[in-house]
């Protein structure tokens, strides 16, 4: 299925009110990991709303992403707790082992790199997350571990 049946069938799931810009934006990257120019304008053209409508709302909320994303996002919390416990030093060692940094994705398009103000274990921190997992008390001796066994898929 290309990029247009798989916005298109998107689309077609929600009636024509701009209402639903939201839920159309976070489903469409959901599927495609990012939000596409095409994306936008047939989003655009759904509902009836300006281009620049749409392209304020995907820019506005940080979970939207005009950048394609890797088909793992680690987020690293970098909440008070976290930061306090080391999560700055396990994102650059995350950073050093990627070769990417923060917001980046890795040339293959395995990982993207993220940093959250906070995911609310702050007990267990630092904390990194995944779409599927959560990694408790990571420490930066700890990342290459993560990485090399590919616990984060």
């Amino acid at each position: 299925m290309g990029e247009i049946d798989l916005i298109a069938g998107i689309l077609h799931g929600y009636p024509q009110n701009p209402r639903y810009l939201l839920a159309i934006l976070l489903d469409i990257q959901e599927q495609e990991k990012y939000l596409s120019k095409s994306a936008m304008h047939m989003t655009a053209e759904y509902l009836g709303v300006p281009d620049s409508r749409v392209y304020a709302v995907a820019t506005f909320y940080s979970t939207l992403s005009l950048k394609k994303k890797g088909r793992v996002i680690v987020r690293v919390c970098m909440g008070t707790a976290c930061h306090l416990r080391g999560s700055a030093s396990a994102l650059s060692e995350f950073e050093r082992l990627l070769g990417i940094k923060n917001k980046g994705t890795t040339d293959d398009g395995k990982y993207t790199l993220e940093t959250v103000n906070c995911v609310g274990a702050c007990a267990l921190a630092p904390v990194i997350t995944t779409e599927q997992k959560t990694f408790t008390r990571v420490m930066p001796s700890g990342v290459a571990d993560l990485l090399a066994g590919e616990e984060l898929l």
